[in-house]
């Protein structure tokens, strides 16, 4: 159940965009998405919300399983079923522009839980007390 904003409670913004695609898998590329991802989150964390990226969670699960680079057999068994549980906890996604199968895949599930989904920052509605 998504709270509202507009009573100065902040969401859970799932950030989701490219970190992987187009990389080939290599991490200074990888590394370039995911900076993007967290520039994207500052400003979530300053309109007053919770932003949360899928990776901040599933690349350490798949560590400690055992991955040792991302798209290895263990990383694919944690990477998307972890933003799967995430959107289950979200009140909305920020959709930000790439090519993401990842992506679009928490788009869809964010569509069929009924949340909302902004594909810009300026959309994202801000919290009345968001410096607090």
């Amino acid at each position: 159940m998504a709270t509202s904003a507009s009573t100065g409670n902040p969401l859970i913004i799932l950030v989701a965009g490219p970190y992987r695609s187009g990389t080939n898998n290599d991490p200074e590329l990888m590394a370039k998405n995911l900076d993007r991802l967290e520039q994207v989150s500052l400003r979530v964390y300053e309109a007053g919300h919770i932003p949360l990226i899928g990776e901040w969670v599933a690349l350490p699960v798949a560590k400690q399983a055992g991955s040792t680079q991302v798209g290895d057999a263990i990383a694919e068994r944690y990477l998307y079923p972890v933003a799967k549980r995430l959107i289950q906890r979200c009140d909305a996604v920020l959709r930000i522009d790439g090519s993401s199968k990842g992506a679009d895949e928490d788009v869809r599930l964010a569509r069929e839980r009924g949340l909302p989904i902004y594909f810009n920052i300026e959309e994202v509605p801000e919290v009345s007390a968001a410096r607090g």
